[in-house]
């Protein structure tokens, strides 16, 4: 679910650039596990399997991630389009065995230049992110915003 979003702010990237905010996604994934189908990606990436930082930041797992409805929509849409990327050769499949476990919840911050936290956004579901047309409102509206921290 997280790349499937990831993509759409790759699409992006050039746009989220120019406002001034500069992404960085932390997973709770082994780092090894996270270059596999993190490496191409235009920003940084951070690997956190013991998930101290979404426990600082307040990041929850919980079974609402996957059993909400309005996630079930874009989890099929993940699945079949996934499928199909690794049945290309494009991607590759996801571990068999997630150590911090599938339930994870997303959060996104935009931090500032000082590293207050200037808005924040804990998802219901695996899907419940900003779009990257609110990052940018988000970004016009807090100048300076320096980056944005995103836990997926």
């Amino acid at each position: 679910m997280c790349h499937l979003h990831l993509r759409s702010v790759v699409r992006r990237h050039a746009e989220i650039e120019a406002a001034g905010v500069r992404e960085v996604v932390v997973f709770h994934s082994p780092a090894e596990e996270l270059l596999r189908h993190t490496a191409d990606l235009p920003f940084a990436v951070v690997a956190d399997p013991g998930k101290r930082l979404y426990a600082e930041f307040g990041v929850e797992s919980a079974p609402r991630a996957l059993l909400s409805p309005r996630a079930w929509g874009p989890v099929v849409g993940a699945v079949l389009r996934g499928g199909w990327e690794v049945l290309r050769g494009r991607e590759r499949l996801p571990a068999t065995r997630q150590p911090g476990g599938r339930l994870g919840l997303p959060a996104d911050f935009l931090i500032g230049t000082d590293g207050r936290i200037l808005a924040a956004k804990y998802g219901e579901h695996v899907y419940d992110q900003w779009p990257v047309d609110e990052i940018l409102r988000l970004a016009s509206s807090h100048r300076p915003a320096a980056g944005r921290l995103p836990a997926g």
